[in-house]
């Protein structure tokens, strides 16, 4: 072949370079396509972009109805022709027909024009009449007559469609009177539960005098059911007189409001032993009277009014050592005047009080706050209820006129502080964070706390970094810059195709394998670093001592490999030890010596299982952009140290490391997204406890866990369903909070580092 290459002498000139000739339409063709990827490329980012927006749209648009402000709207008022004063008032649940206790009985009316509808007679006046009333609550109300006897009656209505149209129909059910006082004192004071052994009924007889009338029903295999009807008189070592009464539903306290500001509980546990067990100030100063007392759903709630107004709320409260006690748990906004009417909620702990001059608070009992207040046009309010849908609130005064309202308010157990702060919730000892969404009984609290999800969330994610961040990194250091790249071959796409492990099978292995594997070999599991790291440190110093003859064998980068066989038998070395350690020095049970100890419980599923689980979920993803990083530091960088006489390890440490960290933090980030929105494996492997505990040995809840949950079975637009649509923007925030840091934390360290 013959050569044409030209030597060039010196000081002779260049040849021009051939040019090269392309045709016009293969540019316009290069300058279409090249505009076409820029058009796709920024169609794509900006489709992105909206997408998230609009995600995030959707979720906001979902909680903002958490945060609306309630409503209430005068529907109108109605004079009426009540025979009488009205000492109660109730309505149905379409608010049709409103229902008045006077001093003849009940009287039924018409909510549309105010006409008073055809009267129920009421048997078992005998010339009687209605002076007092027990509290409006879910069981019979009971009627105090002016001649010492009591009738429990129980108002209800029908509800039929004929011709398509709704009609709502009255009905009274009254049952036989209960002499409650033989001295025939009038009963304007008085107190009723239907107990599960039988209906029990407390009355003031005078200023500081109780009876109590117990009916206990046994109910017999055959035959019909015997009642035994025991009466006890009761005289209270009290200040002033008797203003009001309330009885919880269980028959199990009483508790009595006094005119010198007392409130004092009557232990009726042994009907035929009632004694005083507490007794509390419940008004600011002493000789303001308690003008009402009466309970929330539940009873286990207890609202006092007084003669100035105040409204509190007080819960009985177990004391170590001390038995119960009453406790004031809130002061809500005081009336301008006495306290002259109260209506509990019959779906919610929400509660109105009214007072004489027709103000009326809307509060609720969680949370304690009072959501609205209302004025009625005419003074001198009687009675006030809550509609028994709550969307409506009802008053009457002392002429009959009714006043109604239409109440908007959803979601009236929401504040910031039910959802992040502590609330001193029924049975509690002290005000804390729980969550809590559904309950057994129709008078369950609801707890909406977010703060042991986001504390579970924390707390899950910190776990799993603890244990894949060393792991991840220094696998990714060693692969990049000591290992072969035969191996790294095999090593590394190994490493990758675990991220495609689906999460559920992670935490179904994890719960049903990993979980009762961990616990039994705990003791083992935290000795298995140490001992495999002895074992790796032995083994590399006895490398040294091998003939050169066989080492020679060995590829450089490939002797971790040797090392398989140590971590194996480190760990089946450490596990046989940790058995012999808790059956020497752990009393052969270390969940008994971590409780007797260390005051901690062991529960199976942990976050010890969910950070070894979640930990392989996050490895690869950290080894793989750290490896990449790592890899992608200039070479020359890696001759020079090593030219100026540095070691690998120090070329390592102190040179790579430092120029590839803008990647390895990035690497640790994504890490960290992935750790906060897992959710199969922390739903599956951690018992889902929503508790707030650094303690490894302890279970949590997180966020993404709580989500998939609750969510198939909240109410569509309901509280709960709202609070996860919450939950999941707290998510979004969180995680686009901590990835906007770490970009401005990858941008500082990667232009630190760009001159080298």
């Amino acid at each position: 072949m013959e050569d044409s290459t030209k030597v060039v002498a010196p000081g002779e000139p260049l040849q021009a370079a051939r040019p090269v000739i392309v045709p016009r339409r293969k540019i316009t063709r290069r300058l279409l396509l090249d505009r076409l990827a820029r058009w796709i490329v920024t169609l794509g980012g900006a489709t992105i972009i909206v997408s998230i927006l609009a995600i995030l749209f959707v979720i906001a648009a979902g909680v903002y109805p958490l945060f609306r402000k309630p409503t209430a709207v005068l529907l109108g008022e109605l004079a009426t022709s009540l025979d009488s004063a009205p000492l109660a008032v109730g309505v149905d649940e379409y608010r049709e027909i409103v229902y008045v206790v006077t001093a003849s009985g009940v009287q039924f009316v018409s909510v549309k024009d105010g006409s008073v509808l055809p009267s129920i007679p009421l048997q078992g006046l005998r010339g009687a009449t209605v002076v007092g009333t027990s509290g409006l609550g879910r069981g019979p109300l009971l009627l105090g007559l002016s001649d010492g006897r009591a009738i429990p009656v129980e108002v209800g209505f029908s509800v039929t469609f004929p011709d398509g149209k709704r009609r709502v129909e009255s009905e009274l059910t009254a049952v036989d009177p209960i002499a409650v006082d033989p001295e025939q004192h009038p009963l304007t004071r008085l107190a009723y539960a239907s107990t599960p052994n039988g209906p029990m009924t407390a009355a003031a007889i005078g200023p500081k005098a109780l009876i109590l009338v117990t009916v206990k029903e046994t109910k017999a295999l055959i035959g019909p059911t015997t009642k035994e009807e025991s009466r006890q008189r009761l005289t209270l070592p009290i200040e002033g007189e008797i203003t009001s009464l309330a009885l919880d539903g269980r028959g199990e306290d009483l508790f009595v409001g006094t005119s010198f500001g007392q409130v004092i509980r009557v232990d009726l546990r042994d009907p035929n032993d009632p004694k005083v067990a507490d007794i509390a100030a419940a008004t600011t100063r002493p000789g303001i009277g308690v003008s009402m007392v009466g309970f929330l759903i539940g009873d286990r709630t207890l609202i006092v009014g007084d003669a100035m107004g105040g409204v509190g709320s007080w819960q009985l409260v177990r004391a170590d050592g001390e038995g119960q006690r009453l406790v004031k748990v809130y002061d809500f906004l005081a009336h301008t005047g006495p306290v002259v009417a109260f209506a509990p909620s019959r779906r919610d702990k929400g509660f109105v009080t009214a007072d004489a001059s027709g103000i009326i608070h809307i509060h609720y009992g969680t949370t304690g706050k009072t959501l609205l207040t209302l004025k009625a046009a005419d003074v001198g309010l009687n009675a006030v209820t809550f509609a028994p849908k709550v969307d409506g609130v009802i008053t009457v005064n002392a002429k009959g006129g009714l006043s109604q309202w239409t109440v908007e308010n959803p979601h009236p157990e929401i504040s910031w502080g039910s959802l992040f702060g502590k609330l001193w919730y029924e049975g509690y000892p002290a005000p804390t964070y729980v969550w809590q969404s559904t309950g057994g009984t129709d008078d369950f609290e609801a707890k909406f706390s977010l703060t042991p999800l986001i504390f579970g969330t924390v707390k899950g994610t910190f776990y799993a970094l603890l244990f894949a961040i060393p792991l991840a990194l220094l696998g990714a250091l060693y692969a990049s810059q000591f290992m072969h790249p035969t191996l790294k071959g095999i090593v590394k796409p190994t490493v990758e195709i675990m991220a495609a492990l689906p999460s559920v099978v992670l935490g179904f292995l994890a719960g049903l394998w990993l979980a009762p594997f961990v616990e039994k070999v705990v003791p083992g599991l935290f000795l298995m670093p140490i001992i495999t790291a002895l074992l790796i440190l032995i083994a590399v110093f006895c490398w040294r001592f091998v003939p050169i003859s066989v080492r020679s064998r060995v590829k450089a980068g490939t002797e971790v490999a040797l090392l398989i066989p140590i971590v194996i038998l480190g760990g089946w070395i450490s596990f046989q030890l940790g058995g012999t350690i808790e059956r020497l020095l752990l009393s052969g049970d270390y969940r008994g010596w971590l409780l007797s100890v260390l005051g901690l419980t062991y529960d199976q599923r942990n976050s010890l299982v969910v950070g070894i689980a979640m930990g392989f979920a996050v490895i690869p993803i950290i080894f793989t952009i750290a490896e990449d990083s790592l890899s992608s530091v200039p070479q020359h960088l890696v001759a020079g140290s090593l030219a100026l006489g540095a070691t690998r390890w120090q070329t390592a440490l102190r040179v790579v490391l430092p120029t590839a960290s803008p990647g390895i933090f990035s690497a640790i980030m994504i890490g960290f997204g992935r750790a906060v929105g897992e959710t199969m494996i922390v739903l599956m492997a951690t018992g889902n406890t929503p508790v707030m505990d650094w303690s490894i040995f302890n279970g949590f809840r997180a966020l993404s866990a709580n989500i998939a949950v609750e969510l198939p079975e909240a109410p569509d637009g309901g509280t709960l369903f709202r609070i996860l649509f919450l939950a999941a923007l707290l998510l979004f925030v969180m995680t686009f909070i901590v990835n906007t840091l770490a970009e401005l934390v990858r941008l500082k360290l990667r232009q630190r580092y760009r001159s080298l």
